[in-house]
């Protein structure tokens, strides 16, 4: 379903950590000029609808409905100069916008 990089489990242990919260929730949401973004957040509802991946000290949950934007993906902690975020790497998207906010997928 995703894959996480080495560095990306070991930032989502620490964040979750220090945070005491045990779910992150990956998804998309309609917006930006290419249709989707990103969402990366801590889960506070979980619902029957959602796909719980157990990583031992925390769980990623998909919204089943979006489980096929994030086949083959990788989810990787990245550092760019001073910046440094949770970054996916998705094969399924056609196309990203200049601000790399906003993506379109493989229908």
């Amino acid at each position: 379903m995703i894959e996480l990089t080495d560095a990306a489990i070991s930032k989502a242990i620490e964040r979750t950590t220090r945070e005491g919260r045990n779910d992150i929730r990956i998804g998309v949401d309609g917006g930006g000029c290419a249709g989707y973004k990103y969402i990366i957040e801590f889960a506070d509802n979980l619902s029957s609808n959602d796909v719980r991946i157990e990583y031992g000290k925390f769980s990623i949950i998909i919204n089943k409905e979006q489980v096929k934007f994030f086949r083959g993906a990788r989810l990787d902690w990245i550092k760019e100069g001073l910046n440094e975020s949770f970054k996916i790497i998705n094969p399924n998207e056609t196309y990203s916008c200049g601000c790399g906010v906003s993506v379109t997928f493989k229908e």
